[in-house]
């Protein structure tokens, strides 16, 4: 009964049923993810859809553009989204003619608009490849060199996970993948209705969840929300730019009070630093209620993972951000599966053997140490009211604000942030006094242009209603 109640309440946080009979395999980096999904294309015979955030014209991007092109030119139907954003500086326009001219269907993503500038803060995050409608790939893997790496040069390859999915659960993928295809249509109304491949037959005995996201719909973040709620053993989580809300934070500091072990593995060096500080600024906070932090040693853990009580196991796209929540398009995959469960918390463990862990010290100071045993839980965790307090601290309006305040609840860690606001705020402050005129006039530009966005967003939606 409590397992049925447990399934119904997923199914509706997430918005994504239970797939019984599919066979899920962890993929682990681009030496085990690049091979696979270039495996796949080569046998593909009859489709292909590939959907990413960024495709690098470098060497490991020609190498898939090839392998595409020569698919297409063998009659297979292979379409490709990549997102504007992602993509920007990393391939031109002649590598994405050339993939045309080769018979591939190529998308792109919410490139700029000057009618409707808000819409840039939508992206496509996600990175899915499907083949043949029988098996699907889900990761936080884009393509390019960054996950490769130059041994030659000392750049280690980003740590990343995926995992290769057969069986029913593969349609779902496909039948996301046409959602955002046929956002992107430019003829109407019907554009590409096919739904994908039909539900193929069992793979395996693993059941799984296709939680594909959308803007302003937080389903996994739900989700999310649900597991750290009912969480009893333990919770680990692994996360590329963790930014969490602070209802989130004080879910995870509420499951940690109640003795369950709730770990988070973060990267020490990030290709966004800014993301790196902020996220930092919420260490306190985590660490006074008894979660347990690391940071990642190498150069850039990406990955999106988490697993929980050894039997609920997410990987996919989504960061633990308001960004990758509510505002992009992501896709992750649930697997309720203690075997797969087992393999992911063996995963974990062997993260933490390459990873420093953060403590609070006696001087209630934020410090690096060297990691204690993997298994080991953190003593003398307060539930004091300036943990409660600083769970706020999780923003740059937060931060501020605790900043002028209340002080005391910061310290070391926070010291980026408060200097790149400080530094924002002066810069601000000087042209307003200098250039008056042009604040004044900018100001007036971007409202005039605000204005004129919404009446044709207004004209749009009411020719649409009468449609």
């Amino acid at each position: 009964m409590l397992r049925a109640l447990a399934e119904q309440a997923f199914s509706r946080a997430a918005g994504a049923p239970l797939i019984a009979g599919n066979y899920v395999r962890i993929l682990k980096n681009a030496t085990e993810n690049y091979p696979a999904w270039l495996e796949a294309i080569h046998s593909a015979r009859s489709m292909i859809h590939f959907e990413t955030y960024m495709l690098q014209a470098d060497d490991t991007g020609y190498e898939f553009a090839k392998a595409l092109a020569a698919k297409a030119q063998q009659g297979v139907k292979v379409r490709l989204i990549y997102d504007w954003f992602g993509a920007r500086g990393t391939a031109s326009f002649l590598f994405w003619r050339k993939l045309r001219k080769a018979g591939v269907e190529v998308r792109c993503f919410n490139p700029p608009r000057l009618d409707d500038p808000l819409e840039a803060l939508r992206r496509d995050h996600r990175k899915v490849i499907t083949v043949d409608g029988c098996v699907g790939f889900v990761s936080g893997l884009c393509v390019g060199k960054h996950w490769v790496g130059n041994p030659a040069r000392g750049r280690e390859p980003w740590r990343d996970t995926g995992v290769r999915i057969e069986g029913p659960a593969v349609a779902e993928l496909d039948r996301a993948f046409l959602q955002v295809w046929n956002l992107l249509a430019t003829r109407s109304p019907a554009r590409d209705l096919e739904s994908g491949a039909t539900p193929s037959n069992p793979a395996g005995d693993v059941a799984l969840r296709i939680v594909a996201g959308e803007p302003s719909m937080a389903g996994l973040y739900r989700l999310d929300q649900l597991v750290a709620a009912i969480a009893r053993k333990s919770i680990w989580l692994t996360d590329a730019y963790f930014l969490g809300t602070p209802s989130y934070v004080q879910s995870l500091r509420a499951a940690a009070f109640d003795g369950v072990d709730v770990r988070l593995l973060v990267p020490r060096t990030s290709d966004i630093p800014v993301v790196r500080a902020m996220s930092r600024v919420g260490y306190r906070t985590l660490l006074e209620a008894g979660v347990r932090i690391f940071e990642w040693n190498g150069s850039m853990l990406h990955a999106k993972t988490s697993v929980a009580d050894g039997r609920w196991s997410r990987v996919g796209s989504t960061n633990l951000n308001l960004a990758s929540w509510m505002a992009n398009y992501e896709l992750d995959v649930v697997v309720e599966d203690e075997r797969f469960a087992e393999a992911m918390e063996e995963m974990y463990l062997e993260d933490l053997e390459h990873s420093t862990e953060i403590v609070l010290t006696e001087a209630a100071k934020v410090r690096p140490i060297e990691r204690r045993g993997r298994h080991e839980r953190p003593r003398g965790s307060a539930r004091g009211s300036a943990g409660r307090a600083a769970s706020g601290v999780f923003t740059i309006g937060s931060t501020v604000r605790a900043a002028i305040t209340s002080p005391r609840l910061l310290g070391p860690a926070e010291a980026p942030i408060m200097i790149v606001m400080a530094l924002v705020f002066l810069a601000a402050t000087a042209v307003a006094i200098l250039l008056p005129v042009a604040v004044s006039a900018a100001f007036a530009i971007l409202c005039g242009w605000a204005a004129i966005t919404l009446v044709i967003k207004a004209l749009r939606l009411r020719s649409s209603d009468r449609k």
